[in-house]
């Protein structure tokens, strides 16, 4: 392999680890944030109690999010120093943004509310959660921002043979980013509710403090229902921004072939691994891909076939990536409106309870999956027709790649092990066991 490839299989490896743990910490902030505000509200105890315990796994979750997620700003110097020097000034400075503001915010006060339990009012306390969740989402905007640059470039000249800022609000709040942002929290959010209902699914089928992994799921099901049905209107949203903007993804998202007017979207197509069409197109609903695209039935949408080779993005992994992240979406707004129905006989459904404990990591995969789908279906280009991923990398030895990609392989591995064992033993500890562990070291 090249420097070329082994910078994007690092790229790649680092972004994906490191937005396991994102998702979570952008949903789980405005669970906890929630639980604490009805325990100010009413005095109950209890959310007192779902605030520690579901606040306990956002902090294991927090900690290692933002250990992975520096390193992926290292790398833009270390292995992408070409694309850093061409558009240094707009990505750096929506980028500074985002740590200068929101993630210093986001730290300073996770640490208030992790020690101030006993220090604050309820009131001040309860704030300083959702400061900490307002922080994490706005860090989330800047970032995104910065990647809708990438996805579509607005608010720029070409100057000295770099490009350069010209417009910093249009960069910054132009309609692919907000579009991006919405759909990307609406699946963070899925996440968190998936994850606490999963995790109330395993203590309510053994029956463990019923009532307290009943509310907490109840909380979980109404704020996962929400956010389902959010991602599907997003997602439809983003998509026509695409055609407008980006058809070649369009295109490789839906393994389309012939421009034409009145496009179809084929139920059931399977794409030719070398490219150049498809095995199989079966069962076609007339007109459905130009009325998705373009509101239009009638709408002529470009194909494949009149895009030149060497701009068009791989097809397989954007097809599959769109493929798997819409056949989930549309599985959790089923899951979630049967658990509706049953919200109020929730020990009483062991088979849906069975399902939402399996279901835990599809949120997860549907997540990875739009990444993936962003990403590749951006190629050939790190920013959309102004500059090739080919052009980017830093001209730096093949073997100094390698081995710092083995190095995160290994680094990574060990640090995804140690999270997801620590919110294993925390989850399935359960409220009393884990308060009573944490008590018992105190007093040690």
């Amino acid at each position: 392999m090249d420097v070329l490839m082994l910078s994007r299989l690092q790229f790649a490896a680092a972004t994906f680890f490191h937005f396991l743990f994102v998702p979570l910490t952008l949903g789980l902030s405005i669970l906890v944030a929630i639980m604490e505000t009805i325990y100010v509200k009413t005095g109950d105890e209890q959310y007192k109690r779902m605030a520690k315990f579901w606040g306990k796994l956002f902090l294991i979750n927090f900690a290692i999010g933002v250990v992975t997620g520096i390193t992926l700003e290292f790398q833009f110097g270390t292995n992408w120093s070409r694309y850093s020097k061409y558009v240094g000034d707009i990505f750096g400075s929506l980028l500074a943004v985002e740590a200068t503001v929101a993630f210093f915010l986001e730290s300073t006060f996770i640490a208030v509310w992790v020690f101030g339990w006993e220090r604050l009012s309820p009131k001040a306390h309860v704030a300083t959660i959702w400061l900490v969740a307002a922080a994490s989402n706005i860090s989330a905007y800047w970032i995104i921002a910065a990647n809708a640059f990438m996805q579509h470039p607005v608010g720029y000249v070409l100057r000295n043979g770099r490009a350069e800022l010209d417009d910093f609000i249009a960069v910054a709040t132009q309609k692919f980013a907000v579009l991006q942002f919405a759909h990307t929290l609406s699946g963070a959010y899925i996440l968190a509710g998936f994850f606490v209902m999963g995790i109330c699914a395993y203590h309510l089928l053994r029956r463990q403090n019923v009532e307290f992994f009943s509310r907490s799921f109840r909380l979980a099901l109404n704020f996962a229902l929400i956010f389902s049905v959010a991602a599907a209107i997003t997602g439809d949203l983003g998509g026509k921004e695409v055609a407008q903007v980006q058809p070649s993804k369009l295109a490789a998202m839906e393994s389309h072939w012939q421009t034409q007017e009145s496009a179809p979207i084929y139920l059931i197509t399977v794409p030719r691994l070398g490219g150049e069409g498809n095995i199989v197109e079966w069962l076609p609903i007339p007109g459905a891909l130009s009325l998705l695209a373009f509101n239009d039935f009638g709408a002529k949408v470009v194909g494949l076939n009149d895009i030149p080779p060497e701009d068009r993005p791989p097809v397989l992994p954007t097809f599959l990536g769109f493929r798997l992240m819409v056949g989930l979406g549309a599985l959790f707004i089923a899951l979630t409106v049967w658990g509706w129905l049953k919200r109020k006989q929730l020990v009483d459904n062991p088979t849906y309870l069975k399902i939402m404990l399996w279901s835990l990591p599809l949120p997860y995969l549907a997540n990875e999956a739009g990444w993936m789908l962003t990403e590749v279906g951006r190629q050939p280009w790190i920013v959309w027709g102004l500059m090739r991923t080919s052009e980017a990398f830093s001209p730096i030895a093949t073997s100094q790649v390698a081995i710092s990609l083995a190095a995160f392989i290994v680094v990574y591995g060990l640090l995804g092990a140690a999270a997801f064992y620590l919110l294993a033993k925390h989850a399935k500890q359960g409220p009393e066991m884990a308060a009573a562990t944490a008590g018992a070291r105190k007093e040690g």
